[in-house]
């Protein structure tokens, strides 16, 4: 496989699977260390939910300017081992109980992704540019995008093994040591990477940085400042402020919005013969909002799935070697755990700070009453971060299929253009949500704990939706980027991820607001069908764009 890719394709594949490893250790604990009332910061679904979606949404905000900053200024190679460095120390600093801490960490890791992220990325793409590998490029984002799975896969097993062995910093510790490592090997590359490293620099027609600080930071930092305060903080007497639903949500969707104007302006100014790739590109950017909203829940609403509402207990033997793997955690059973459960009750606080915490295993909450144990009996079940881990499981199964499928299909010049490949794949993540919608009449409404074959299944199918989209997402912006802003057009790739990811925040804190929770997937079934229909109805005109510049 390796010997018909650019010599630097292995050193890529293992450095991003180490940064990935970090990274999903981190984000599959991340909101049950937030909820946790013993060793976490006790809050709610709705709190938790809200810092996630703010976290992930400004993790994929960076690129835009990481992006922009190795293009004109460091190049690929320095912005990645700064990227690198800058994440691993915030993720073991994540460890550290305190939240003036935790939200430095969580600093570090945004500025870091955004060195880091767009440029691996982009670095990719220029091997592929090259016209011995130019046929590939789509198999070599499909292979790179394995290793991003890989690293997602193990990791949780490590991190449920540190944290049940020795507590939430060890396991954000592993985390860090994880990143560490993908820069070690990215350096051990360095020989094969040649001149494809090297910036840019700025290009005829340019905007001068000091004005992208003026007209794009400047005002999206202050426009940030204007939708935090513009109805007044929320605080438990204020708790309608909030525009759209939260002073976070409001501070980023306001930031965003000189960001967008940005993006906007490249399609005005750009020269004619890059306005229709950039328009293409633009399209494509704001149709995946929709995807990135439903698919990033797996950190908060469908991690929330796993953990209170699917049946993790284990017994006999998968129960023994669970625990020798230390992946279980042990339960004891109190009547009180069930007949006092109440998250109002379970945790109250005053003016945002906790002063009253009942702390007893949830788990039992909604299990069938002649399943329950005896009163102060022992339960195993497997820790629930590792359901984060089904996701790249089915990658790492399903995406040597998927590339044998479309070198097939290329093999008699049937392969479909990459804008369709995006197209079926929003349509495949929809039909993936109406899974969880059988899943909640199987449980009765969360009133039953369900098999965890029902996460597996939901999964799977939309592992196949994000397949056919997300590497072919990277491909479609290195093929029709003008080469003087590639990593920006990247960077504009990654925002609308980090737009779609705060929009995940903001779905998945309305979850308790549901009291039938079919209706919160039916809702996110609707958002995935209408981003597919405009998909198909923009499809004409992006394949126009893609035969004009003489690519599929």
């Amino acid at each position: 496989m390796w010997n018909k890719h650019p010599k630097a394709l292995p050193y890529l594949f293992l450095s991003e699977m180490w940064e990935r490893f970090g990274y999903y250790l981190m984000i599959g604990i991340f909101t049950l260390y937030l909820k946790d009332v013993e060793a976490g910061f006790a809050m709610t679904e709705k709190e938790a939910s809200d810092l996630y979606g703010t976290f992930i949404a400004l993790v994929f905000l960076t690129p835009f300017i990481g992006g922009l900053v190795a293009d004109r200024y460091l190049g690929y190679k320095k912005s990645i081992i700064i990227g690198g460095l800058m994440m691993g120390a915030g993720y073991m600093m994540m460890g550290i109980h305190d939240l003036t801490m935790l939200y430095l960490a969580m600093f570090l890791v945004i500025v870091g992704n955004g060195f880091f992220k767009p440029n691996i990325s982009t670095l990719l793409g220029n091997f592929y540019n090259d016209e011995q590998y130019k046929d590939k490029k789509d198999e070599g984002y499909n292979i790179f995008y394995m290793g991003i799975n890989v690293g997602a896969f193990i990791c949780n097993f490590f991190g449920a093994a540190f944290k049940i062995l020795f507590g939430w910093q060890y396991a954000f510790m592993a985390a860090g040591v994880g990143m560490i490592i993908g820069v070690l090997v990215f350096l051990l590359g360095t020989k094969h990477y040649g001149d494809k490293t090297q910036k840019k620099g700025v290009q005829p027609g340019d905007m001068p940085f000091y004005k992208i600080v003026l007209f794009i930071l400047l005002p999206s930092v202050l426009f940030g400042v204007i939708g935090w305060f513009l109805k007044g903080v929320q605080s438990d007497t204020n708790p309608d402020c909030a525009i759209f639903g939260s002073d976070s949500t409001d501070a980023f969707i306001f930031a965003c919005i000189p960001v967008i104007l940005f993006y906007a302006s490249l399609y005005f100014r750009a020269k004619a013969e890059d306005k229709r790739p950039i328009g293409a590109l633009l399209a494509i950017f704001g149709v995946v909002i929709l995807f990135w909203a439903v698919f990033k829940l797996n950190g908060s609403a469908l991690n929330n799935w796993g953990d209170k509402y699917t049946d993790r207990q284990m017994q006999g033997t998968s129960q023994v070697m669970a625990s020798q793997l230390v992946l279980v955690d042990t339960l004891t059973y109190k009547k009180d755990s069930v007949a006092l459960y109440d998250e109002a009750f379970r945790i109250q606080k005053k003016d945002g700070k906790v002063v009253k915490v009942v702390d007893y295993p949830l788990y039992f909450r909604n299990v069938r009453k002649d399943k329950l144990p005896q009163e102060n009996s022992k339960i195993y079940t497997w820790s629930a971060n590792l359901s984060q881990s089904i996701n790249p499981g089915w990658v790492i199964l399903l995406t040597p299929l998927v590339v044998a499928f479309f070198t097939y299909l290329r093999s008699r010049k049937k392969e479909p253009t990459t804008p369709t490949k995006i197209a079926f794949g929003l349509l495949i993540s929809a039909l993936s949500v109406l899974v969880m919608v059988a899943a909640v009449k199987a449980g009765g409404n969360g009133s039953e704990k369900v098999s965890v074959w029902w996460l597996v299944a939901n999964y799977g199918v939309i592992t196949i939706g994000e397949l056919f989209l997300s590497p072919m997402g990277l491909s479609v912006v290195s093929k029709l980027s003008p080469r003087n802003i590639t990593s920006l057009m990247m960077g504009g790739w990654f925002l609308s991820t980090s737009i779609g990811n705060k929009l995940s925040g903001v779905l998945a804190s309305l979850w308790d607001t549901y009291e039938d929770k079919s209706d919160f997937f039916w809702i996110n079934f609707g958002l995935l069908l209408s981003a597919t229909l405009l998909m198909f109805i923009l499809l004409k005109q992006l394949n126009k764009v893609m035969k004009e510049k003489g690519i599929n």
